[in-house]
């Protein structure tokens, strides 16, 4: 049997595949779901899906494996999984980029990867043989396993939270406003593939571990990973976690401010917008929550819709966000109590803080 060698990133696509994270897509897309999905965020029948799943291959592999009924698909020598290869085909990379992306700008890390991934992309079913065994595998839940976890706790409204932060306190507002509405919380860091300078899987992990041990009751929060690779696709990658989060079980999903934004690519509410265009079709309320922002004057943790003080006087103001914590804590600054509480930066010493090497 021909063989794929499939990278880190590849190998969690197929797992994910194959675990239903990514439902109603099941295997790597052929070219009419790869074009749909790029050009109307939709799959050929219709269903709302808004960003490609794809597996890319060089030219000398795609030749070798023409013709194949079925190929082995491989990761650091071991047989994971087999593909039945149907499609293959290629596209305008800096064409399309500014469609998925918004931008063709190679500094926007989204659009780098893109264009720098291997020139064919093969689609077909796909079988996997076994899951993904990496550091943080033991907090990794399947659909099925929140699902049962959900039922067993007697929780029929959740909400999921998409991260790629240490926790601070915008986001800690966030999740205890949206926790007042539902049965319970889960959260789900994304832990595969960022940029440099982002988080590391561990200080995330570490941060919230903490949180979640001291600040929140226990029976009413989760916590798992998604092991996938991050998008930057701002308010497109918004939908796609929303309908993440919805095979694993959750009913309502947080879409905040710049939702999987990086830069000043997308506009601050961008995402609230497009998830408007797809209302009663995700299968998932998506809760469209602004801000948040610290005000002095307010005295606590407030949005646009609860304080005057951010248009009026914003010198009382402090914009929260993982982008500022990052970089007051690269800079050997710990964040004020009330922008990060003191117990998550201890939480996190000792574990490396940024990612400082371009992954796979």
């Amino acid at each position: 049997m021909t063989e794929i060698h499939l990278n880190q990133r590849q190998y969690l696509e197929l797992e994910k595949l194959a675990l239903g994270a990514f439902l109603p897509v099941t295997g790597f897309m052929n070219e009419e779901e790869f074009l749909s999905t790029v050009h109307s965020m939709r799959l050929p029948d219709g269903s709302p899906f808004p960003l490609p799943i794809y597996l890319d291959i060089s030219k000398v592999v795609a030749d070798q494996i023409k013709g194949q009924p079925e190929v082995s698909l491989l990761f650091q020598g071991e047989e994971v999984g087999h593909l039945k290869p149907e499609s293959f085909y290629t596209c305008d990379k800096i064409a399309l980029a500014p469609l998925l992306f918004g931008t063709a700008d190679m500094a926007h890390p989204g659009v780098e990867h893109f264009i720098k991934t291997e020139d064919v992309f093969v689609g077909g079913p796909i079988t996997l043989l076994q899951q993904a065994t990496f550091e943080f595998s033991d907090y990794e839940l399947t659909p099925k396993q929140t699902k049962d976890i959900f039922k067993n706790r007697n929780w029929s409204t959740i909400v999921g939270f998409q991260t790629r932060n240490v926790p601070h306190r915008a986001h800690e507002y966030l999740q205890r406003v949206a926790l007042e509405g539902v049965d319970g919380l889960f959260v789900q860091p994304l832990v595969g593939r960022k940029r440099v300078g982002d988080f590391t899987p561990q200080a995330i992990m570490a941060g919230y571990n903490t949180m979640f041990d001291q600040f929140f009751p226990k029976q009413n929060v989760l916590l798992g990973v998604l092991s996938t690779f991050m998008r930057y696709a701002g308010p497109r990658e918004a939908i796609f976690h929303a309908i993440i989060r919805r095979n694993y079980g959750c009913t309502h999903f947080i879409v905040g401010r710049d939702h999987a934004g990086v830069g000043d690519y997308y506009g601050k509410y961008e995402a609230h917008e497009l998830t408007k265009r797809f209302n009663d079709e995700l299968g998932i309320t998506v809760l469209r929550l602004n801000g948040p922002f610290y005000c002095s004057k307010c005295d606590t943790i407030a949005t646009e819709h609860t304080c005057p003080h951010h248009q009026n006087e914003p010198e009382y103001t402090t914009e929260i966000s993982g982008t500022d914590m990052r970089a007051m804590l690269l800079e050997g600054t710990n964040p004020k109590p009330h922008l990060m509480r003191p117990e998550i930066i201890h939480g996190v010493q000792g574990a490396p803080l940024f990612i400082t090497e371009e992954e796979e």
